[in-house]
């Protein structure tokens, strides 16, 4: 009786970690976002197992029966089209149900687009915000503007036929001068990752068609110039040396 929540790769299918293709060997069923997507990755893997369907549109239907069924002594993982269930992916539902009924969760580390993405920004990530989708129509700009004075790095996911209308709010709202990054088709073969004010962003994209949910990394409000050292975390005066 337990519940794994196993990461799957967002690009690359090597990515996937030895013990996540362990775990997936030995569970009774995977339940998936997607089975077509995730019958890929099996078949990619020389993996046969039951494959069950578990997505945004069933979820709230589907949680009960996974309860019991879970009760009744069966192993699940849980995987998501691509990268870590639960984030911005079907998960918070089942786990939660789970942990109500005393059933073992287990999550595993694994590949997740917005780490790579915010590392691979040069924008300081110490510390930061990550805001997934925006809204798209109603509350929208109600969180725009509760970001306005963000400070810290602000991580969003996007799709491509919003990425421009997106970059230009950002620009009113942030400034057209502000340093980003947008990063596409992470771990693939055209991966990219481009850095500039939001203004040269928008001027880029524009000329592009753009293909692949993409990762957005816009920087913080700064009131000051950025201290020597930004990303890297100092020592608190009172933490003892180790």
């Amino acid at each position: 009786m337990k519940l794994y929540l196993v990461p799957t790769p967002i690009g690359n299918l090597d990515d996937i970690t030895l013990r996540g293709i362990k775990v997936l060997q030995q569970v009774d069923a995977i339940l998936a976002e997607d089975t077509r997507t995730s019958g890929v990755l099996l078949r990619h893997l020389g993996i046969s197992k039951p494959l069950h369907s578990y997505h945004i549109f069933n979820e709230h239907q589907t949680v009960q029966r996974l309860v019991n069924q879970l009760k009744e002594g069966k192993t699940f993982a849980l995987v998501s089209d691509a990268g870590t269930p639960g984030i911005s992916d079907p998960g918070f539902l089942l786990v939660r149900a789970c942990i109500q009924h005393d059933i073992p969760v287990e999550c595993l580390p694994g590949p997740t687009a917005f780490i790579p993405a915010l590392v691979n920004s040069g924008l300081p990530n110490d510390r930061f915000t990550f805001e997934g989708f925006l809204p798209h129509k109603k509350g929208r700009q109600t969180r725009l503007a509760e970001l306005a004075g963000e400070e810290r790095t602000m991580v969003f996911y996007e799709s491509p036929h919003r990425l421009l209308k997106t970059l230009g709010q950002f620009a009113e709202v942030f400034g057209p001068d502000r340093p980003a990054s947008v990063s596409r088709e992470l771990t693939k073969l055209f991966e990219e990752n481009r850095r500039g004010p939001l203004s040269e962003l928008i001027a880029y994209f524009a000329e592009k068609t753009v293909k692949g949910e993409l990762v957005i990394c816009v920087q913080g409000q700064t009131g000051k110039k950025e201290k020597k050292g930004a990303g890297r975390r100092e020592p608190d005066n009172d933490e003892e040396d180790e």
